[in-house]
């Protein structure tokens, strides 16, 4: 049935109602960065509203300074749904804000030179100027940030959609934290700041919260993203095989999903239970080796050269954990979140399959990509949904 002309917008309609000119949508159009979804008997471009979305993105994308081949080279091979307005939106925001941190970040490196400069020194040093070209230089690769933040909302959006736990886990995870007052906590590779942006309601305001990552960026990006919500924090930059506190400073230290980065885990361990108090708990979370595994197996079921998961987390996990954090500490529990994926449609698997930094991103593309998705469709309208295993959990450690 064809679809009434209400349904489309005119180039024109487009034009006046984005402030884009007919010169540009029609430029698009010719280089086929943005087709419209129908002509009518006038030869009229109509655009859909999925053509609406597109558009927007490819707009955002050339705010952040790329250019139109690099966009469509990311729109080509974007896991995520066009359709999917609200995850491309949040997807988009993360974007932004991982520039605004890097861009505040660089600002920081050009005040501290002009401090120098209006202290009286005659002029800013090598060590100085190159530091601020590396600044600069920093994630500078905005269609790779685009691209990752991508993966990582594909990623996102089959956990959010699929799992049987409506909690969440980092609802859950800082549920398991103590709730008395006045604590002084230290989170190691905070990253983003994603666990306590999703538990603002709960931070006791007393606490003292101390975030650390290995990245200045990253930790940039946390504080832009924790600026409206209340407590007592601060950023370092800090490695979590030396960590620069002293002895018995804290009462809670934080490893969320993140010690299976640490190249020397048992020094780690060891810096994790000399900066905590007698008595101080340690929280460090990962996945077991079951996790997502049937996901692995349905990849390679399709093409045995197929890799999903990273084997990164063969060196920190539910199994091995204990061993790893065991030797300073002397009382080591691990505690289990209770879920698991139960998915009834093809494309966020598919999306979460080629999101990861594995190779099924190159393997799957082209026929491949097509064999796979009416195999993947076959099966689901058999079996009428897959379950996948999610077995994610933290050790709690105690000092003595």
């Amino acid at each position: 049935m064809k679809e009434p002309r209400q349904a489309f917008l005119t180039t024109g309609q487009i034009a006046k109602r984005t402030g884009l000119t007919l010169r540009t949508l029609r430029y698009y159009d010719a280089i086929g960065l943005l087709k419209p979804a129908h002509h009518d008997d006038t030869a009229a471009r109509l655009y859909s509203r999925e053509d609406l979305i597109r558009l927007q993105r490819i707009q955002t994308l050339k705010y952040i300074g790329l250019s139109l081949s690099e966009i469509a080279q990311i729109l080509s091979r974007d896991a995520l749904p066009e359709q999917d307005l609200r995850a491309s939106l949040r997807m988009q925001k993360e974007l932004m804000r991982k520039k605004m941190a890097h861009m505040q970040y660089v600002a920081k490196a050009i005040d501290e030179s002009l401090t120098m400069l209006e202290g009286g020194e005659q002029e800013v040093g090598w060590d100085e100027l190159t530091a601020m070209i590396q600044t600069v230089h920093t994630e500078k690769d905005w269609g790779e940030q685009y691209r990752s933040a991508a993966r990582l909302q594909a990623r996102m959006a089959l956990y959010d959609r699929y799992s049987a736990n409506g909690t969440g886990w980092h609802r859950w995870f800082f549920s398991r934290l103590p709730e008395e007052g006045g604590l002084k906590v230290l989170e190691l590779g905070c990253g983003d700041g994603a666990l306590w942006e999703r538990s603002r309601e709960r931070i006791p305001q007393d606490w003292s919260v101390t975030l650390t990552d290995l990245s200045p960026g990253m930790l940039e990006e946390a504080r832009s993203r924790l600026a409206g919500v209340p407590g007592r924090f601060r950023f370092l930059a800090a490695d979590a095989e030396e960590i620069p506190f002293h002895d018995g400073e804290f009462d809670i230290v934080i490893a969320n999903h993140m010690l299976y980065h640490v190249m020397d885990i048992p020094r780690a361990a060891a810096e994790m239970h000399r900066v905590l108090k007698p008595g101080g708990r340690l929280y460090a979370s990962t996945m077991s080796l079951r996790h997502l595994r049937e996901v692995e197996g349905l990849a390679k079921a399709f093409d045995p050269q197929i890799e999903v998961l990273d084997p990164v987390l063969e060196r920190f996990h539910l199994e091995n954990g204990e061993a790893h954090l065991s030797p300073p500490f002397r009382t080591v529990e691990c505690i289990r979140y209770d879920d698991h994926l139960l998915v009834d449609e093809a494309e966020p698997l598919i999306a979460y399959i080629t999101s990861t930094p594995m190779n099924a991103k190159e393997r799957l593309v082209g026929e491949a990509l097509q064999r796979f998705r009416s195999e993947l469709k076959t099966r689901l309208e058999r079996e009428g949904s897959l379950y996948i295993t999610k077995d994610t959990g933290f050790f709690l450690a105690v000092k003595s």
